[in-house]
């Protein structure tokens, strides 16, 4: 990609073995991560230089992250700058590589012997490790995590936010796992750090997630391995080797962009009884619209016109795009189970429930004649959440959205908690 407008760049804030940060002098609490050309293994005991490994870096990032926060994590970063930076919010960073491990392989067969290499781990393995490169980043427990008192940006680390960044941890990785699977990969395992944000003391996703960052196996085969563990693996590092080493790193690049892409396309059709169930009907469509699956709304009465509903029914059922109905009908609810009779896709029951017949009307969507598999959900943000669900059995890019939206539902109970305790006490 072309550069973006200069920055104004100002002192380096930090170096590591693969990056450099440095502070945007315009625009306070925004730093530059700028990838370098070096690769390292064991604490960069081995460490070459691969010609392009910055852009591959930058390129494997920027589309990670960009696919965690359309799926609704929190992360640092803001955009891609060039071919070899991107522009991210300003972090003190919490000294722990958090790893989440599908498949047993690596270090930790070393550290569990008698555990056989392919063991897979349902659910996942966490494992936390101090950055301290003089002493090979030890494993470290939960509580030396909370004994340490680790204080960044004015919040200290405790029970809260270790549990916090253990969840999000395990979330991050099956997003990305699932993701991985559309292109028949395993993700066997990954590692990842958080930051805490300076502006707003808010822990997020921080520092980069490449080809470093995780064990990726095409067809769930270790031979075929496409990360940095080829380069660990070399017995002796030759220019012919480190050119397979960069054809791993672009074939992973290239691959990270097709995560970005629907891998089946869907809609959901909100059929109402009439418009005075519109606006029941736009909270659907909103809720729809969140996570990514196009919402059409038609008026038409099972009761009054049943041939124009079948009409519209068929209309849907003709060109082969995966369709949920939703029917939205008050009173006596005939649009769901006659949609249900004649339909073999999914028909969801919505019914605009009133304080007065309310208790009375319902029993029309919950009550269906034999041989009819209509659900009935009342709210309209969780018929949309149903629907959401069905497409997610196909598509990851919604299954994303509804597992961060497990966890950011999690977090805000999780910290509504802390706050309530710190005004209790």
């Amino acid at each position: 990609m072309a550069s973006s407008p200069e920055l104004k760049i100002g002192k380096q804030l930090n170096e590591g073995k693969t990056k450099q940060i440095f502070e945007l002098v315009d625009q306070p609490g925004l730093v530059l991560v700028q990838s370098k050309d070096q690769i390292t293994a064991g604490n960069a005991v081995r460490k070459d230089q691969m010609e392009g490994k910055a852009a591959i870096a930058n390129k494997t990032t920027s589309c990670v992250f960009k696919l965690l926060q359309e799926s609704g994590i929190k992360t640092a970063f803001v955009k891609q700058h060039s071919d070899t930076a991107f522009i991210a919010a300003h972090c003190e960073m919490i000294p722990i590589e958090w790893v989440c491990r599908r498949v047993a392989t690596g270090s930790f067969l070393k550290r569990n012997p008698g555990v056989k290499e392919g063991y897979r781990f349902t659910p996942v393995k966490m494992e936390m490790f101090f950055k301290d490169d003089a002493n090979n980043d030890p494993q470290w427990s939960e509580e030396q995590i909370l004994e340490a008192k680790f204080n960044l940006a004015g919040l200290t680390i405790g029970q809260c936010e270790v549990d916090i960044m253990n969840r999000s941890t395990v979330a991050i990785f099956e997003i990305l796992e699932k993701a991985w699977a559309t292109q028949n990969c395993t993700l066997v395992d990954m590692k990842i750090e958080f930051g805490v944000n300076v502006k707003t003391q808010e822990i997020v996703l921080a520092d980069v997630i490449d080809n470093d960052s995780w064990r990726l196996w095409p067809a769930g085969d270790r031979s075929q391995q496409k990360d940095k563990q080829v380069y660990r693996d070399l017995k002796e590092v030759t220019p012919e080797a480190m050119q397979m080493v960069k054809r791993n790193f672009e074939w992973v690049s290239e691959r990270v962009k097709l995560l970005l892409e629907h891998q089946a396309s869907g809609r959901v059709v909100v059929l109402m009884g009439s418009t005075s169930d519109l606006a029941h009907c736009e909270k659907i469509r909103k809720a729809c619209t969140s996570y990514g699956i196009p919402c059409i709304l038609r008026v038409t009465s099972a009761h009054k016109g049943p041939d124009e509903t079948l009409r519209i029914k068929a209309e849907y059922e003709g060109d082969g795009v995966p369709t949920v109905f939703v029917a939205v009908a008050g009173r006596s609810n005939g649009l769901g189970p006659v949609m249900s009779g004649n339909t073999a896709y999914p028909v969801i029951n919505c019914p605009p429930l009133t304080p007065d017949w309310g208790a009375q009307d319902v029993w029309s969507s919950l009550r269906m004649p034999s041989g009819l598999g209509c659900s009935t959900v009342l709210s309209p943000e969780a018929s949309a959440q149903f629907a959401a669900q069905i497409f997610g059995l196909t598509d990851h890019l919604v299954w994303c959205k509804l597992r961060a939206s497990m966890l950011n539902t999690w977090v805000s109970l999780k910290l509504a908690d802390k706050k309530l305790q710190a005004c209790s006490l």
